[in-house]
């Protein structure tokens, strides 16, 4: 019945098990319940699990050049791989001013500051952040997004992600990017961060497969900041074609109210099933490549429509996993009428992760079935 969603993908020469896939997430947990989620998400059946906010410097929390956490991301690529799943690696650059955060920081402690404040403050500082960095600290940067693919897969992951929001989508934009030089001005210069990055992934690993968040920011009205327009598509998606992506990875642009782009089920735009999808519509005019779609999917027939009809090729969850991990288990068992839909009321997810109390769900605590 769920023929679509139980056909295995190959992708950039991995083989995916199915079209469910369990979208990067910050969870804001702790290391033991950050564990046994990705270790119930993977042993739901989903045929990958991203790994998000992967930063690709050198130094810093995370940093997968540590001894610490090199083998914090290889204990988690082992808890994953253990249930029969994929591990993807989604590696970043943060486009924050450390200035701004650190002036922030007091009044966040005193509550003087609330979480969606912080965040207007610090999207504000991006433009004047990217455009004064060095050209030669970008070149920098981009050349690390290699490196951190290397030691990715010396981790054990089996494929990677470009963050195309983040610094990627930075550059990219004209409202943030104001730039002179040839990380600047045209369109083909403001895409040139994203395409060196991923240009430096396919030098230092030739057969890895590389997946690029491809984020869209739309006018009239504005929802998200970075990323590309509509028509900026038609340069965008050859370029990284040629850097070498194997798959796109297609949703919203952020820099806005977190609301947007993890939209609750009255969000005035975006409150219906499959609710970015019609942003796969406009990059499937450009590729033949594998898309992966995202943005409230819950309903087992509706995600295998999608699916079935080519509109997309993967189906990322983060929420409905979230809620059930064993949707894929359950759908393509015969169990679907047993699944647990997540109702995106947003009340424990987005709500948790912004009052520091972690990602949860209001139906947790459910038995498993």
């Amino acid at each position: 019945m769920y023929d679509a969603i139980a056909k295995p993908l190959d992708l950039g020469g991995v083989r995916l098990k199915n079209r469910i896939v369990f979208a990067p997430t910050s969870m804001g947990l702790s290391e033991k319940e950050y564990e046994e989620r990705l270790r119930r998400i993977a042993a739901g059946g989903c045929a990958l699990i991203w790994i998000g906010d992967v930063p690709v410097g050198k130094r810093g929390f995370g940093s997968l050049f540590s001894k610490k956490g090199f083998a914090r991301y290889r204990r988690l690529v082992e808890i994953i791989h253990s249930e029969g799943c994929l591990a993807g690696a989604q590696l970043h650059q943060s486009d924050s001013d450390l200035v701004a955060i650190a002036k922030c920081i007091p009044g966040v402690l005193t509550r003087r500051i609330t979480p969606d404040q912080m965040r207007e403050t610090l999207n504000a500082a991006v433009g004047p952040y990217i455009t004064r960095l060095p050209a030669e600290r970008v070149r920098r940067i981009t050349a690390s997004f290699g490196d951190a693919a290397a030691q990715a897969r010396r981790a054990g992951f089996d494929l990677v992600q470009v963050h195309g929001d983040r610094m990627c989508g930075s550059f990219a934009s004209s409202v943030f990017n104001h730039r002179t030089d040839a990380y600047g001005g045209s369109l083909e210069n403001r895409l040139r961060f994203a395409v060196e990055a991923v240009e430096a992934v396919r030098r230092q690993e030739p057969d890895l497969p590389i997946d690029f968040k491809l984020v869209v920011r739309l006018e009239n009205p504005r929802y998200g900041q970075a990323g590309v327009l509509p028509e900026e598509l038609a340069t965008l998606v050859p370029l990284l074609e040629q850097a070498g992506v194997n798959s796109f990875h297609v949703t919203l642009a952020n820099h806005s109210a977190l609301t947007d782009t993890i939209p609750p089920a009255n969000h005035p735009a975006f409150g219906a099933q499959g609710c970015f999808l019609f942003l796969c519509d406009m990059v499937r005019q450009y590729t033949r490549l594998p898309v992966c779609g995202v943005g409230g999917l819950s309903d087992p027939d509706f995600v295998e429509q999608q699916l079935a009809s080519g509109r997309i090729d993967l189906a990322a969850m983060s929420r409905q996993l979230i809620a059930d991990p064993d949707w894929p288990n359950k759908v393509l068992s015969g169990q679907a009428a047993q699944v647990r839909r997540c109702v995106r009321c947003n009340r424990a997810c987005l709500g948790g992760m912004m009052e520091h109390k972690g990602v949860h769900c209001i139906f947790e605590g459910g038995s498993r079935k």
